[in-house]
């Protein structure tokens, strides 16, 4: 037990946290790597992101959001599908492909193929889903999007050569037994 003082964030509850203060509370909230790509018709863009979450099962839909800083999210946005791959540490060359700027993403065409249905998938992933957006939501500079799975792909089952991919405080780092707690399933007593 430290007696450290806490950081003071936010002290005013009438006012927004600054970007910073956001940012620092976020650093110790690990993420799942995910890289996102679509094409609105001129071509395909993909991005890295840690924001993917499942939000249901039956239908099976996700979620994610996009940054306006990003050049992919104008295309992101107007594509009607797009397919989220879902990242483990083998994948970790694809997502520094998806978060480095000004490079040609698709310039190795080794790594990807047009699926039938035409998007374009980093078919090596451990796992990609194609899906259809079904809603959107501005996020003051960010766009918040649903898309429903309509094809599941997964070449690495996690625990069989797959190690999970998570990023926390700007750094990646793996998810194996080394890492694994065993809290067990009790909840505490209630009050």
């Amino acid at each position: 037990m430290t007696n450290a003082s806490p950081i003071s964030l936010g002290a005013d509850p009438e006012h927004h946290v600054s970007a910073d203060e956001f940012k620092a509370v976020f650093r110790g909230h690990p993420g799942g790597v995910a890289l996102i790509t679509a094409d609105a018709g001129n071509g395909p863009v993909a991005l890295t992101a840690t924001s993917v979450a499942s939000v249901n099962v039956d239908p099976p839909l996700l979620m994610f959001s996009v940054t306006t800083v990003s050049s992919a999210t104008s295309v992101i946005v107007k594509s009607d599908t797009v397919v989220v791959h879902l990242l483990d540490v083998d994948d970790i060359p694809l997502a520094q492909r998806g978060a480095t700027k000004g490079i040609d993403r698709f310039g190795d065409a080794s790594l990807w193929q047009k699926l039938p249905t035409g998007e374009t998938a980093f078919t090596g992933a451990r796992a990609w889903v194609r899906c259809r957006v079904i809603n959107q939501m501005d996020a003051r500079g960010s766009t918040v999007i649903a898309a429903e799975a309509l094809q599941v792909s997964i070449n690495r089952q996690v625990g069989e050569g797959s190690t999970p991919l998570a990023y926390v405080n700007r750094e990646w780092h793996r998810l194996d037994e080394t890492s694994r707690i065993d809290a067990g399933m009790t909840l505490p007593p209630s009050a």
